[in-house]
């Protein structure tokens, strides 16, 4: 079966229809579990890993190299719990971390202003003003982070292949069109999907031990897999880490064959 993305603004019921979905198809339904996992797994923080997914940019362009590491280690943790098949995501840009996998169906939940902020003077007591203003503060902060993060307009439907309006749509409702397209033939696995599938996880679980490794940490790479055989390119600090690279690499379970392109001349500042 496959594997859904839920994306959702703030105060839009997202959460609900993930919920509901899951439970129609019988799948786990996860969100920060897969931040816990991430932590548990890396030996980073989960606050330092929450907060390369949630902070302003300006923060983090203070040590850029842990973007890109904080992110792959928690695509890597989503990728073992969709591992079943059977999966149903709400978080972090799910729908950007498992791109270029055909089975996942990748969905957008908006609502009007007004319900949102109708949610926001419920839930906090907010007047119909303070609540309108911290929705738009919500709002430029996931527009900035996703920007910054992955160079795309969070809103832009072409990175989803459907949206549902809440406003018109009741949250059984969505569940039903969902549960249809999930079931469709249109996204089940394929051999060629699982093979997807199965690279993404294996190049991204290889950078995730090279992240963890205090031997090739400092290194600023980027890996690729193909059916066991991992490229991985880049460059480190000093010809000490770029050695070591091979035999952290060769030590994932999956890993058939390493080509490591790593130079030297430069490195990830922690």
């Amino acid at each position: 079966m496959a594997i859904v993305t839920v994306s959702r603004g703030s105060y839009t019921e997202g959460i609900a229809v993930a919920e509901a979905l899951a439970r129609e198809l019988g799948s786990p339904c996860v969100s920060r579990e897969v931040v816990l996992d991430a932590a548990e797994f890396s030996g980073v923080d989960e606050k330092a890993l929450t907060s390369t997914l949630e902070d302003p940019p300006r923060f983090w362009e203070k040590t850029p190299g842990r973007i890109p590491a904080h992110l792959n280690i928690v695509r890597t943790a989503l990728l073992r719990r969709a591992q079943g098949g059977d999966l149903v995501y709400h978080g972090y840009a799910g729908h950007l971390m498992l791109s270029g996998i055909p089975h996942v169906l990748r969905v957008r939940i908006i609502a009007g202003p007004e319900k949102r902020i109708a949610a926001l003077m419920k839930d906090f007591g907010m007047d119909h003003k303070q609540a309108t203003a911290h929705l738009r503060r919500l709002d430029v902060q996931l527009a900035k982070w996703t920007q910054f993060l992955y160079g795309v307009d969070w809103q832009d439907p072409s990175l989803y292949d459907v949206v549902l309006n809440l406003d018109h749509i009741s949250v059984e409702g969505a569940v039903t069109i969902l549960a249809q397209m999930v079931r469709s033939a249109d996204f089940q696995p394929t051999d060629a999907s699982r093979k997807a599938f199965d690279d993404l996880y294996l190049s991204s679980a290889v950078w995730a031990e090279l992240t963890k490794d205090p031997r090739t940490k400092g290194a600023n790479i980027r890996v690729g897999a193909d059916d066991g055989a991992v490229v991985i390119s880049g460059v480190a600090p000093n010809t000490k880490v770029a050695d070591a690279i091979e035999e952290v690499a060769a030590k994932v379970d999956g890993v058939l064959e390493v080509d490591n392109q790593v130079g030297v001349g430069g490195g990830w500042s922690w």
